[in-house]
């Protein structure tokens, strides 16, 4: 076994620790694993202290450690905790906005987005906490903003907040990324604008009390007829549109008539609208909350029934 007092070549600590000639030469010129001294022949030999140097070097370069870091670390500047928490909160900065970026390009290849869609994407995916949280509050002021000042309107703002965890998972980024979008979209800030409005003037014209909104009030009549089969043209439909009618009257303290069927008609037509619910089954997946009930087919069952009788 060699004692303390044995001197490598360049070429016998590259053998022993697998770091290049090359690196080693550099690393000795940069001051981070210096000789012990020169040969006759002016060639560099190392001690033994050497091969723990580089050792330590090699792995920190390999953990992605910059090389100023390195040199203070093995001339005892930093512990190796220290730069190893630093590192670590680095690398989860890093991998955060690996996230991101792969959300943008899976959003990208499966939407066959273009490069103007592909560079909206990339910014909202790299907005910071605070952004994300003004770019939701101006969705929202601008959907919500003077319409209905109870606390009901207050609890559905909150209700439609995203909330990205610290460590999203994959699908959370890439639902992120697509609802940042979303609301965005003129359209569909106009959209949400009409609802809210129509909600808000159901609840003026209804009488004190809680009430269900239009979606919840058509999934409670039609889901009997559904799960039994009935179409939505034939006779059998006639008492569920009469039901509907029924209970859509007392919703907005109207008369039945074809004239509230109209207007049930297009109430039903603007939430069918499947970005409402693509919005709302995004949340689901950012704020880790179950998958919201889908009233597609009961509004579309409806809507076709309504628009049957009223020709």
């Amino acid at each position: 076994m060699a004692g303390d007092d044995t001197l490598y070549s360049i070429g016998d600590l590259a053998r022993r620790t697998g770091v290049t000639v090359k690196a080693i030469r550099f690393y000795s010129d940069h001051g981070i694993v210096l000789p012990a001294r020169r040969s006759p022949a002016g060639y560099r030999l190392y001690g033994v202290d050497a091969l723990a140097r580089l050792e330590l070097v090699r792995t920190l370069r390999e953990l992605g450690v910059d090389l100023q870091t390195v040199r203070k670390v093995v001339n005892r500047e930093l512990s190796i905790c220290e730069v190893a928490g630093a590192h670590a909160q680095a690398l989860t900065v890093q991998i955060h906005t690996l996230y991101l970026r792969r959300a943008v390009l899976t959003a990208v290849a499966k939407r066959n987005a273009t490069p103007r869609e592909m560079n909206l994407m990339h910014r909202l995916a790299m907005l910071s906490e605070r952004q994300r949280l003004l770019l939701i509050d101006d969705f929202l002021e601008a959907s919500f903003g003077g319409v209905g000042a109870d606390a009901a309107f207050e609890a559905i703002g909150r209700s439609m907040v995203p909330v990205l965890p610290e460590n999203p998972s994959s699908e959370q980024t890439e639902a992120w990324v697509e609802l940042a979008e979303l609301s965005q979209d003129s359209d569909f800030r106009a959209l949400v604008r009409r609802l809210a409005e129509a909600h808000a003037a159901e609840r003026e014209a209804g009488a004190t009390g809680p009430r269900p909104d239009i979606g919840a009030m058509t999934r409670d009549v039609v889901s009997p007829a559904l799960e039994s089969s009935v179409e939505p043209t034939s006779p059998q439909a006639d008492a569920v549109v009469i039901a509907l009618a029924a209970h859509y009257a007392r919703l907005v303290d109207g008369i039945e008539s074809d004239e509230l069927l109209r207007r049930l008609l297009d109430r039903l037509n603007t939430v069918a609208d499947p970005r409402r619910e693509r919005y709302l089954q995004l949340l689901a997946v950012i704020n880790d909350l179950p998958e919201p009930e889908s009233l597609a087919p009961m509004i579309g069952w409806s809507i076709q029934a309504l628009e049957t009788r009223l020709g």
